[in-house]
């Protein structure tokens, strides 16, 4: 694969997980609540966002033969938690327009779910916020 592909399919991977991370855990153990801007937000949600994120792109970059350039360093940890802190931070931005607009759900394609804009609200900021970092590090 070419690098630059690398690039958007672990920012990719980060965003997703993070979204599923946060779903599952504060589903699962609830919590004190993180922002009246996004009520459905708890500590425990942010805490399993970053832990799943984590996982499952330890998991990708462990067992997947096309990504030689990469390895699971503690600059990739770090890269990780701050894709995912920006994922997360995208996640309540778009959440705060929407409440000043009155908007609860932006589509209907994904039954259940809040629209296509609630699958992609945190890479919207992940993947600018991810450009720089690899132009600026030398990832």
């Amino acid at each position: 694969f070419d690098k630059d592909y690398l690039h958007l399919l672990l920012v990719a991977i980060i965003c997703v997980s993070t979204d599923i991370g946060g779903y599952i855990f504060g589903n699962i153990f609830k919590g004190p609540k993180l922002t009246k801007i996004s009520p459905k937000k708890t500590y425990s949600g942010v805490i399993g966002s970053f832990l799943l994120s984590l996982i499952f792109t330890y998991l990708f970059l462990e067992f997947s033969s096309n990504v030689q350039n990469f390895e699971f360093t503690i600059k990739m940890f770090l890269f990780i938690l701050l894709v995912s802190l920006v994922s997360q931070i995208g996640d309540i931005i778009i959440s705060y327009f929407k409440r000043k607009s009155k908007i609860k759900d932006t589509g209907a394609l994904i039954p259940g779910h809040g629209g296509i804009l609630d699958r992609i609200d945190g890479m919207i900021f992940a993947f600018p916020f991810s450009y720089v970092f690899f132009l600026n590090f030398n990832f």
